[in-house]
C-alpha cells in the first residue's frame, strides 16, 4: 500500500520542475519620473536604473548578455554609465528651458540576448532658472510724434518688454533723464507713458526720457533699460503776428504789431509803396505748420485809392492824391489771418 503513494509524489515532484525558468536580468525597473534644473552641467546624475545585478547567481544567468537602449527625440541628452542614467550636455549644448520647453521624453529598453524584455518611460521635467534679462520689444521703443495740444493726462504710448523666464515686469521712469517732468506711468506694470505737463513746440520741439523695465519677482530683479526720443508737432495754437516782432516782454511769443509808415508825392499813381521800417510782412505764430497768410485792408482804404496784395502784403497807390489832401496823412488798418491749406 505504501509503493503506490511514493510513486505518485516522485511524479509530481517531476512535474513542478519542468515548469522552472531562468528570471529576467531586465527586471526590477521602473519608469523614470525626475527634474533637472535648466543649465545643468555635463554628467549630471538624473537617476539609479533598479535592474537585477550584473553578475548572475549561477552560470544561466551569467551566460545571458544585458544590453540598455535609451531611444526617442531627446534621447541625445541622455547617456549611461553603468547602471546610471546621466545628463549629456557641454558648452555649445546647453539645457535650456527657454529654447527646449519644460520637459525631456525619452525610453529605457532593457534586452536580454538581443530580446526585448521590457521598456521604460523617462520623464525629466526642466526646472526653469532666472538666466534672461528682459528686452524691449522693437516696436514699441521707436521714436515717437506727438502733437503739442495732446491732452495733460493722455496716454501717449506704451512700451513692452518680454522675459523669456516669464517673470513679472514692472517699468520706471528715470528721474535723472532728460526731460522726466514731462511723463509719468500711473500703472507699473502697463508700460503705458502718460504725459504729466502740458507740450509747447514753441519752446521745445523734442523731449527725452529713460525707461527701464525691471523684473519685479525675482530675486536678481534684472533690468533694461531705453531712451525714447519724442518728437512734438507743431498745433495750431498761436496767432499770425507782423513783422519785426516786438515781444510785450522777454519770453513772451505775444508781439506788439509795427507801425508803418511812408511817404507819397501829389503826382504818384500806380506806385507799390515802399514802407518803414520794412515791407509789410507777417508770419504765423504755428512756424512748423508754414502756413500761408492772407492780407487785407480793414480801414482807410479811401474808396480803393489802396490796393493791397492778399499773398505778399504790398500796398499800391491806384490813382494820385488830389490837390485838396495836400498835407494829409492817410492810417490804413491791416488785417493777417491764416489760410490753411487742405
Amino acid at each position: 500500500m505504501l509503493r503506490p503513494c511514493s510513486l505518485l509524489l516522485w511524479q509530481v515532484a517531476v512535474s513542478l520542475s519542468s515548469h522552472v525558468v531562468t528570471a529576467s536580468r531586465c527586471g526590477g525597473g521602473s519608469d523614470i519620473f525626475t527634474a533637472l534644473r535648466e543649465n545643468s552641467p555635463m554628467g549630471q546624475f538624473i537617476s539609479e536604473l533598479g535592474m537585477t545585478a550584473e553578475a548572475g547567481a549561477n552560470k544561466a544567468e551569467r551566460a545571458t548578455s544585458l544590453r540598455l537602449c535609451v531611444s526617442g527625440d531627446d534621447a541625445a541628452w541622455f547617456y549611461l554609465e553603468g547602471r546610471t542614467l546621466r545628463l549629456n550636455a557641454s558648452d555649445p549644448r546647453v539645457l535650456d528651458r527657454e529654447a527646449h520647453g519644460p520637459m525631456l521624453i525619452a525610453e529605457l529598453t532593457c534586452y536580454q540576448d538581443n530580446v526585448i524584455q521590457t521598456k521604460f518611460r523617462i520623464l525629466v521635467e526642466i526646472l526653469n532658472e532666472n538666466d534672461n534679462r528682459p528686452k524691449f520689444v522693437k516696436e514699441t521703443i521707436h521714436r515717437f510724434t506727438v502733437s503739442e495740444l495732446t491732452a495733460v493726462n493722455s496716454v501717449l504710448f506704451t512700451v513692452k518688454a518680454m522675459d523669456a523666464d516669464g517673470d513679472m515686469i514692472s517699468y520706471i521712469i528715470d528721474p535723472s533723464s532728460r526731460d522726466p517732468q514731462f511723463f509719468r506711468i500711473d500703472l507699473p506694470n502697463s508700460g503705458k507713458i502718460v504725459l504729466n505737463k502740458p507740450l509747447d513746440y514753441e519752446t521745445r520741439t523734442q523731449l527725452q526720457v529713460l525707461i527701464w523695465a525691471q523684473e519685479v519677482n525675482t530675486e536678481e530683479k534684472f533690468n533694461i533699460s531705453a531712451v525714447l526720443t519724442v518728437n512734438i508737432e507743431d498745433g495750431d495754437d498761436q496767432y499770425p503776428h507782423f513783422l519785426p516782432c516786438t515781444p510785450i516782454s522777454p519770453g513772451d511769443p505775444v508781439c506788439v504789431s509795427p507801425n508803418y509808415s511812408t511817404n507819397i508825392s501829389q503826382k504818384q499813381q500806380d506806385l507799390v509803396l515802399k514802407f518803414s521800417p520794412g515791407p509789410i510782412r507777417a508770419e504765423d505764430g504755428d512756424r512748423g505748420l508754414n502756413t500761408s497768410l492772407i492780407y487785407s485792408i480793414l480801414s482807410g482804404g479811401d474808396q480803393s485809392q489802396f490796393r493791397i496784395n492778399n499773398r505778399t502784403g504790398e500796398i499800391q497807390l491806384t490813382r494820385a492824391v488830389p490837390l485838396r489832401h495836400q498835407e494829409k496823412t492817410f492810417t490804413l488798418t491791416v488785417m493777417q489771418m491764416s489760410h490753411h491749406c487742405r
